[in-house]
């Protein structure tokens, strides 16, 4: 089940378990919309992935045992090991290769 990271790990802005503009990559990386497309432009300065809108966990009980108050979100915040240098250098390598085949 996904961690739901609380924080854009580039801006470091909250990214509550209902907010539809965090992005994330296949290994969970956690960025909101704007940091994701304007700065990152849909490249993971991590793996090199694409970025994908984070699905909202029900608040509500909808099945027994499953929801966010069985399965709370995360609260360690975290912030990218990369540099904007780094992150540049990662968009050159594979920004112009479509996100299924890089």
């Amino acid at each position: 089940m996904l961690e739901l990271r609380p924080n854009c790990e580039w801006c470091d802005t909250d990214l509550p378990p209902d907010d539809t503009r965090a992005r994330i990559c296949s290994y969970e990386c956690t960025y909101c919309a704007d940091c994701a497309e304007e700065v990152l432009r849909n490249v993971c300065p991590t793996c090199g992935g694409e970025f994908v809108r984070r699905p909202i966990r029900p608040a509500r009980e909808w099945r027994s045992g499953l929801g966010l108050g069985h399965h709370p979100a995360g609260e360690v915040r975290r912030l990218t090991r990369w540099t904007t240098g780094d992150a540049e250098e990662m968009i050159r390598r594979v920004g112009a290769i479509a996100p299924e085949r890089r």
